[in-house]
């Protein structure tokens, strides 16, 4: 392998699905401040919203994932052009 081509800051980061609390550890050049304990030892925390364990496609469960209010918002600015009923 060539040398000084690889990162600098590839190392193991603890993934955390904020929708069922499951954390998986796998390497990562990604930047964060947050840090979390796994099994004693201390890892760099990045936050996901859906992961494996969560996502429809691999748990075979739909489920509305709405962490931003996105649909709120959507509703509440298009509510102007609801036709009324008479």
């Amino acid at each position: 392998m060539k040398k000084e081509i690889h990162p600098e800051n590839y190392r193991l980061i603890a993934f955390k699905d904020m929708s069922n609390d499951d954390v998986f550890l796998t390497k990562s050049t990604a930047q964060t401040k947050e840090t979390i304990e796994v099994d004693g030892t201390e890892y760099p925390l990045i936050k996901l919203e859906i992961s494996r364990t969560s996502h429809p496609f691999y748990t075979g469960k739909t489920k509305l994932v709405d962490s931003a209010g996105r649909i709120d918002k959507f509703k509440n600015k298009y509510k102007k052009f609801k036709k009324e009923e008479k």
